[in-house]
């Protein structure tokens, strides 16, 4: 009798601290997740775009302006004061803003742009995730 006392007493207590856990995770900040699904989504397209050879000049350059507008949003939503952190997405922002100028209109030209834009978030991503 004191055994399965003492095992739904565990339980409940289990029970109780696993909601306390999982409101705590559901009450943090859900701007930095948003942010890097909006950017994996275009980025996403983009790669879409290349894989089956789609490439229209139009659609390019409106992925890349959503990636260049919404890397803008990186430092303020992680609140990071990091160099490492900082200089990353400060990069980022200048190699988005370069692959946006240069305009790609070709799959070919859409991946040398893209190039360097993902050795940046892969570096950022190697470091911090």
């Amino acid at each position: 009798m004191r055994a399965a006392l003492l095992i739904l007493l565990g339980l409940v207590i289990g029970v109780i601290g696993t909601s306390q856990v999982m409101n705590a995770l559901a009450a943090r900040n859900p701007m930095p997740g948003a942010v890097m699904h909006t950017m994996g989504y275009h980025m996403g397209e983009l790669k879409q775009a290349m894989k089956t050879q789609k490439c229209d000049a139009a659609t390019i350059q409106h992925h890349l302006l959503r990636l260049q507008s919404t890397a803008t949003d990186i430092l303020p939503t992680f609140g990071m004061s990091e160099k490492g952190f900082v200089d990353d997405a400060n990069q980022l922002q200048t190699r988005l803003q370069q692959a946006t100028v240069s305009a790609p209109a070709t799959c070919a030209a859409l991946a040398t742009a893209l190039k360097p834009v993902g050795e940046t978030c892969k570096s950022c991503h190697d470091q911090y995730r």
